[in-house]
């Protein structure tokens, strides 16, 4: 049995009720097995026991008020998995599906996503399986300020820097940031995806959108094609997916689809996203609404209940969650003829629906590279807060561009490397892992 296989198998053993985990660990490790004969050392010095356990995993009771005094208790979790390469970075999300297994598969995917973007910083991630849809502002910020009693020991501009994530945007990192400052009697970059009031960036709204269409326009660049003119469908319709659509459309794309969790809107004349942004940004409503405005009615419909990926694209862009396209909405699209997929989600794809787009020739960008343009963002934040220096949006953006496009050349150029040209998986994690495996074994047994 191999070293890797061993591994494996320990994995499942001690994780058996952490399914989320385990389809991370396995679609990682077996894709960078091919590099172990050539780098004895890995397996030496314990490299992968050592990696998938996290450095440390933090739990606690998160008690809060709601507005008719009734005492809720939620629970919050932190897993700060690796920090061979820098400080803990990674978000928070707030939804009801918020579990250890999904924490942990998060973090370890953040220190390969972390790694690709060539910045120091390590892997973590954390969040409640609060709710917040349908709460106050004040429900929201008595659940933030006791959510950040307990956290804000654990984090730090050196130690730990949480980000937004899904569930928790600029109102509850407003809330966050202010309860870790009261607490912590700083004001430091301990948060990211602030307001520009109290130092945030520009770009960090649509940075992880428009990094997904920079790699995705690289990606057809190199196979002399274009974003221009093809037909696009965008899965979500939260920050990622806006931003992802806003891009695609600039240049030149045609989106037709966008959707929530309770249906999706095709529009045959294209999305118009002023109408999507009044929805999400301003109403926090559902997008079904979207029929609702003068005009829709005639170019668009809703569907509801089914799956988004029975509309025939040229290019896919899974924005929403983890495991939303599962391997029979895969071979919708292999049998649609979709040449690209990239993802703006986390693993949004599912390993079996991987094994589709792979063997039908897919152009297929995994997350931890096509969606690492939020955390490089955040990253920029982190150092324009440090040197209390403000950049223009064009010259954050023009920083985004540049990582994204080189987040791409490397991937490509490992896969073709170890004789997997266009398998961007293999790319991907072999190019993530090499940075992390070297700096855990530069520092010793620890």
């Amino acid at each position: 049995m191999s070293y890797v296989e061993d591994i494996l198998n320990d994995v499942k053993e001690k994780n058996q009720d952490q399914p989320e985990f385990i389809q991370a660990v396995n679609e990682i490790l077996n894709s960078i097995s091919v590099i172990f004969d050539e780098h004895k050392e890995f397996e030496e010095n314990g490299v992968l026991e050592r990696l998938v356990e996290p450095e440390r995993v933090i739990m606690f009771r998160v008690p809060w008020v709601d507005d008719s005094g009734k005492i809720n208790v939620n629970r919050g979790f932190r897993v700060q998995f690796n920090s061979a390469v820098g400080p803990y970075k990674g978000g928070l999300r707030f939804h009801p599906s918020v579990n250890i297994s999904i924490m942990k598969f998060l973090a370890f995917e953040q220190i390969f996503k972390n790694s690709l973007t060539g910045m120091s910083i390590g892997g973590a991630k954390g969040g409640s399986d609060f709710n917040p849809k349908g709460r106050s502002d004040g429900e929201v910020m008595r659940f933030c300020q006791s959510f950040m009693n307990e956290l804000f020991r654990h984090i730090g501009p050196d130690t730990d820097i949480p980000a937004g994530d899904m569930g928790v945007g600029g109102r509850e990192v407003g809330y966050l940031f202010g309860q870790y400052k009261k607490l912590a009697d700083v004001h430091v970059a301990v948060l990211t995806g602030a307001g520009l009031e109290y130092g945030g960036s520009l770009v960090r709204k649509e940075a992880t959108g428009y990094g997904l269409i920079y790699i995705l326009e690289e990606a057809l660049k190199s196979r002399e094609d274009t974003i221009k003119g093809k037909d696009i469908v965008v899965s979500g319709s939260g920050n990622v997916a806006i931003y992802a659509a806003q891009k695609a459309q600039k240049y030149g794309g045609n989106v037709l689809a966008m959707c929530d969790s309770e249906g999706y809107i095709y529009d045959k004349n294209g999305i118009d996203l002023s109408i999507v942004k009044e929805i999400k940004e301003v109403k926090r409503g559902r997008i079904k609404e979207y029929l609702d405005y003068s005009g829709k009615k005639s170019s668009a419909e809703y569907i509801q209940g089914e799956k988004i990926w029975n509309v025939p694209c040229e290019i896919a862009l899974p924005c929403a969650t983890q495991n939303e396209l599962d391997v029979n909405s895969a071979k919708i699209l292999a049998k649609n003829k979709t040449k690209y997929v990239a993802e703006g989600a986390n693993m949004p794809s599912t390993n079996e629906a991987v094994d589709v787009f792979l063997k039908n020739k897919m152009i297929y960008l995994p997350g931890k590279a096509a969606n690492a343009g939020g955390v490089a963002t955040s990253a920029f934040e982190m150092a324009q807060r440090s040197s209390r220096i403000a950049w223009t949006f064009k010259e954050v953006d023009e920083k985004l561009k540049r990582i994204m496009i080189n987040i791409y050349k490397n991937i490509d150029a490992v896969s073709k490397y170890y004789g997997y040209e266009n398998n961007y998986v293999v790319g991907a994690n072999i190019t993530g892992f090499l940075k992390v495996a070297n700096a855990m074994i530069s520092q010793g047994i620890v």
